[in-house]
């Protein structure tokens, strides 16, 4: 990944106890390993309903639903975020 890359991390809203809003719990773990490899990333909320995706200079390299993310935690037993981290590592 270029040293001055941009990581956006958008993210819907999803439904939790019969409540569907943006929430950044099931994020924690994928922040955590991004930071952990030293990229940068912002926080952007969309409108697609259970969607993470990860765009790299204006380009999407990775997207999952959100609740196959681990919710809390370090990211680094969840296999969703290696992958997340991996696509974001190759991307140019």
């Amino acid at each position: 990944m270029p040293k001055n890359a941009r990581v956006t991390l958008c993210y819907g809203p999803y439904e939790s106890s019969g409540v569907v809003k943006h929430r950044t719990f099931r994020l924690q773990g994928l922040q955590a390993a991004l930071e952990a490899r030293g990229h940068q990333y912002v926080l952007e909320e969309t409108r697609e309903w259970n969607m993470v995706e990860l765009v790299v200079n204006g380009e999407l390299v990775f997207s999952c639903n959100i609740q196959q993310l681990e919710f809390g935690g370090d990211g680094q037993l969840d296999p969703v975020c290696k992958e997340a981290v991996t696509a974001v590592d190759n991307a140019y």
